[in-house]
């Protein structure tokens, strides 16, 4: 396997890290386990071409098992608690604040799953194309991307600091 690039790593606090470790192993043992045996019942039923039950349940098996995937993956490619060096590089685990566009923003560059619990920052994933465009700029270095929808936009980062939660 090669080494992820600076792109590809999942920046993670120990406290996340943790958090999804156990969700992971939740779906692989006693969250699978669960529905497995939904399938199990629904198919019992009888006919399986009009049975909701039955298709809720695979399609609910479905779910776990990509959520399993991308779980595996992030888990496999993440950075745990590694507070990135205060040098105003911009990578993963550093709290950007920038002028996007004319307005001034600031956020933490990490894994989407960093949002919501605890975190009072909007967070940006790497592999963004904000992300990927301030990946290794400077404080003071404007660089532009193009958004989505094809508008360029460009964005001067003013601070770049090791994130502390």
């Amino acid at each position: 396997m090669t080494e992820p690039t600076q792109g590809d790593v999942v920046w993670l606090t120990q406290a996340k890290y943790d958090q999804l470790q156990a969700e992971l192993e939740h779906l692989r043992g006693p969250g699978r386990a669960e529905v497995v045996k939904k399938v199990s019942d629904a198919r019992d039923e009888g006919d399986l071409k009009e049975n909701g039950g039955y298709h809720a349940a695979r399609e609910e098996l479905g779910k776990i098992d990509g959520r399993v995937k991308q779980l595996v993956d992030m888990l496999e490619r993440a950075e745990v608690g590694e507070t990135p060096a205060d040098d105003g590089v911009v990578e993963p685990g550093m709290k950007v604040t920038a002028d996007v566009g004319g307005l001034s923003q600031e956020f933490l560059l990490g894994a989407r799953e960093m949002a919501g619990e605890g975190i009072e920052i909007d967070v940006f994933s790497p592999q963004s194309p904000l992300g990927q465009a301030i990946i290794g700029s400077r404080t003071g270095d404007t660089v532009a991307y193009e958004t989505p929808l094809g508008k360029t936009v460009e964005v001067k980062i003013l601070e770049a600091v090791p994130y502390s939660g």
